[in-house]
């Protein structure tokens, strides 16, 4: 994509299914246009239109970015069960660019020093939708705090009380 055209913009209602997101999932291709899709753990918005992901153990997927850059990746807060698809083309950053201490800064912080980082993946995001469980659709008169509580009964757990 030409820096000149306007990329998608990420939001607060992004950021905040990023928060709440355990995993991420990045869909590459390779050389012979086989998908991949692969949960990768440590991942961060940066500014307003890049994602930032991890390398930790991502030899498939950097090795098809070197093919194809252009990627797909989607995030869903598990409880809310709501979440965003992002496509756009990935840029890997290696340790020996000059950029690599800024961009993998925030999520060296996210990783707390327990996994060594072999690149970035940073995804400049081109188009972004809106993903929701099929029961938001399904049971419109429900609430989003009903749907969750089908997610905690599901999931068998409950959320932490609030503390002051």
């Amino acid at each position: 994509m030409s820096e000149s055209r306007r990329r998608a913009q990420i939001n607060d209602a992004m950021r905040a299914d990023m928060d709440n997101a355990v995993l991420c999932w990045l869909a590459t291709v390779d050389a012979d246009g086989v998908p991949n899709v692969t949960p990768k753990e440590i991942f961060a918005a940066h500014g307003d239109d890049t994602i930032l992901i991890a390398d930790i153990a991502s030899t498939n997927s950097v090795r098809n970015l070197s093919a194809h850059p252009k990627v797909c990746v989607s995030f869903v807060d598990v409880f809310r069960q709501k979440g965003f698809k992002v496509v756009g083309t990935a840029r890997l950053v290696a340790p020996n660019d000059a950029d690599f201490t800024q961009m993998s800064a925030p999520l060296r912080i996210l990783t707390g020093g327990a996994f060594p980082i072999r690149h970035v993946i940073a995804v400049g995001v081109e188009k972004v939708s809106r993903i929701w469980a099929p029961s938001y659709s399904l049971f419109p008169e429900r609430s989003e705090a009903e749907l969750m509580d089908a997610a905690y009964r599901t999931y068998g757990v409950r959320p932490e009380p609030d503390v002051p």
